[in-house]
């Protein structure tokens, strides 16, 4: 089965599933257990300290033969919980990062023999495999995409045709301090990720990003969309990228920065906080 093929059919699964109610709810779900698979992945490889415990770790419950309804218990009860109260001294950026998605993030899978089922489909995906994470990559703004007809209640999602023109039209360079002060699922700082691979290595556009790109997000669900994006483009701890609102929590902070990347209307009101 394709990678494609995959992600396809896990969707398939949860449409199946009495708890998760429409297309944001599915993205919602599928992104948090993508989230901690590449989060596991990464410390995999990188030999690094992983700040979550090794029950917790996805590697250790996904693969540990139990009972359907043991799987869902076990997710409900101990794996948020010890999520959101998750600290860790070897690694706080990426400890703090967790805590800080799982916070407001849910399981709406109700269904334990189907839950059961994604977790195996996911298994089949690596994440520790570049050609494997690209592909991903690819398919993950696909299903970004589609949550451009759902726009609503002051919620949009800007059509990657439109932030890579901007981006283009701006030509951030690697010394370039970038921020997007309502940057949703991510778009325009993966744009300038893209951007930047035209003219830098892998290991100088994932460096740039961890030092130059800035982000602020106030709700949730795009707050775990942008910060799995940017996983998947390279960037292993995204801890760039703050939640909450901008205006109310860091409007005064006069933080420098270079260039402005974020919809039309919220550049106006914030280019006099940030741009000196």
């Amino acid at each position: 089965m394709t990678l494609r093929a995959t992600i396809r059919s896990i969707q398939d699964l949860m449409r199946g599933d009495p708890g998760v109610d429409g297309d944001a709810q599915r993205l919602g779900q599928l992104t948090w257990m993508l989230f901690l698979k590449i989060v596991d992945d990464n410390c995999t490889v990188r030999s690094s300290d992983c700040p979550i415990p090794k029950r917790l770790r996805w590697h250790s419950w996904t693969v540990a033969p139990r009972r359907a309804s043991e799987l869902l218990a076990f997710v409900n009860q101990d794996l948020f919980p010890g999520l959101r109260k998750l600290k860790s001294r070897t690694a706080p950026e990426l400890s703090t990062l967790i805590r800080s998605v799982f916070s407001d993030t849910h399981n709406y899978m109700k269904s334990a023999s189907l839950l059961q089922r994604v977790v195996v489909r996911l298994n089949e995906l690596d994440f520790r495999s570049a050609n494997d994470r690209h592909t991903v990559g690819d398919i993950y703004e696909h299903l970004l995409r589609d949550l451009q007809s759902a726009g609503n209640a002051g919620e949009f999602y800007t059509p990657r045709a439109i932030t890579q023109f901007m981006v283009d039209a701006t030509t951030p360079g690697a010394t370039e301090t970038v921020l997007d002060p309502a940057c949703g699922t991510g778009g325009f700082l993966v744009s300038v990720i893209h951007h930047l691979r035209t003219k830098c290595t892998s290991p100088e556009v994932a460096g740039y990003a961890q030092a130059r790109l800035r982000g602020v997000e106030k709700k949730p669900l795009p707050y775990i969309l942008c910060l799995t994006n940017l996983m998947f483009h390279g960037v292993n701890v995204p801890s760039m990228i703050r939640k909450g609102n901008l205006l109310e929590e860091f409007g005064t902070e006069k933080e420098g920065v270079d260039i402005v990347l974020t919809n039309p209307p919220f550049w106006v009101m914030l280019r006099d906080y940030f741009v000196h």
